[in-house]
């Protein structure tokens, strides 16, 4: 997958968002459903918010029956499995709380399967950016650039949002990220679509 090979436009949200926190040194704290703050390595459920809980949580899927996992939207809710409960973990781990618009690695709960690491990663699969799995945590840099997303406030919830700042040098996309129903699959992919997403912690 060659993600930095072409350099793509900001979104135009994505943009003003961007300036706005590069002038602040401190973006606001992301709170869970109950306005407590989300904190680094603890674990959450990531609910769609019109449906709290009762489907639509984000999970994981094996696209053909084998690893990779890609991320998904669950039509089943949440069954309290590894693969659909996320810890977050910024490029900055000071302060120990997660805020908006910084770069962090998202990771199912269990860590791994299929001997593989669970760490959300941006890929290329059936002709769309998808979120997949096989992600490598922490390293900030050129080599991981595919493994950092950012949350943003969107309405009264929020959006995940892949635009990484952790490599200078690096010609990143920056999109926003959303649902595609090819093949029906629910996918995690980027698009200029973004869905509400909340957290609930485990």
């Amino acid at each position: 997958m060659k993600i930095l090979s072409i350099a793509f436009p900001c979104l135009g949200m994505a943009f003003v968002a961007f300036f706005m926190v590069s002038c602040n040194a401190a973006p606001d704290i992301v709170r869970d459903m109950n306005g407590d703050i989300l904190r680094e390595g603890a674990n959450y459920y990531i609910y769609m918010p019109v449906d709290h809980g009762k489907a639509g949580a984000v999970t994981l899927w094996s696209r053909n029956g084998s690893c990779p996992l890609d991320v998904v939207q669950s039509k089943y809710g949440t069954n309290k499995s590894y693969l659909n409960i996320f810890s977050f973990t910024p490029v900055n781990l000071k302060k120990g709380v997660v805020r908006e618009w910084t770069d962090l690695n998202i990771e199912a709960a269990g860590g791994s399967f299929c001997g593989e690491p669970m760490v959300w990663k941006l890929d290329s699969y059936g002709g769309e950016f998808v979120v997949s799995t096989r992600g490598v945590k922490g390293n900030p840099g050129a080599k991981t650039i595919g493994n950092w997303f950012k949350i943003e406030k969107y309405l009264n919830h929020y959006k995940f949002v892949y635009c990484p700042s952790v490599c200078k040098t690096c010609k990143a996309m920056c999109k926003d990220i959303g649902i595609s129903r090819k093949g029906n699959s629910g996918r995690l992919v980027l698009n200029d679509k973004p869905f509400m997403v909340s957290f609930k912690k485990f």
